[in-house]
């Protein structure tokens, strides 16, 4: 019983510490110090949010620049199931699927005859990569110059404009935000084609 007293106040003053002022505060200084991600980085257009810099999304339209392919369940970019698709390099599941969205790559971009990037016909780990390589948006640059009556330079210029660079280079190669590129774009051209950016 001489044991009981203690381990109770011991038990109070850690829950009281550990359980309640130590995330008040972490969670606190994180919106002060760091307001933008510890909200989801979100990213509005005008009073609306559009979607997370850090989620990506199923941008299907010609005019848009496209991300990797999502193996999420259910549906492609689906945030309440991140997850890959779990096939082994020797399963012939992901052989087929491989060479099926090179397919679909080719006949998007007609222009291009080299090599389809490899970020855009495998599916991350995640399922929801928000980013491409520089090839991947390169290699789609004349099909979106060409259905948004765009000179090319202009897109590449775009392209350039949203590179996020690693830092520090070594750590990684520089990548574009799909979401904000495409943002970009319509920004540059919203008359060009009809339709809004997808929705997350």
């Amino acid at each position: 019983m001489s044991y009981f007293r203690p381990a109770l106040v011991l038990l109070i003053l850690l829950t009281l510490i550990t359980g309640i002022a130590y995330p008040l505060l972490t969670t606190g200084l994180a919106k002060l110090l760091f307001a933008q991600q510890a909200n989801g980085s979100l990213v509005m257009l005008g009073d609306e949010v559009i979607g997370s810099s850090l989620l990506g999304q199923n941008f299907t339209q010609l005019g848009y620049f496209a991300g990797r392919p999502s193996a999420t369940a259910d549906m492609p970019y689906n945030p309440m199931a991140s997850g890959g698709s779990n096939l082994a390099i020797s399963n012939p599941a992901l052989d087929k699927a491989i060479s099926e969205r090179v397919a679909l790559q080719r006949q998007a971009n007609p222009m291009q005859s080299g090599p389809v990037p490899v970020d855009l016909v495998t599916a991350s780990g995640s399922g929801l990569d928000p980013s491409i390589s520089l090839a991947a948006a390169y290699y789609q640059a004349p099909r979106i110059a060409n259905v948004r009556q765009l000179p090319l330079s202009e897109v590449k210029h775009l392209i350039d404009e949203n590179v996020q660079k690693a830092t520090p280079n070594f750590f990684g190669e520089s990548v574009v935000n799909v979401l904000k590129l495409n943002m970009a774009l319509d920004a540059q051209s919203p008359a060009a084609i009809p339709a809004a950016l997808a929705k997350p």
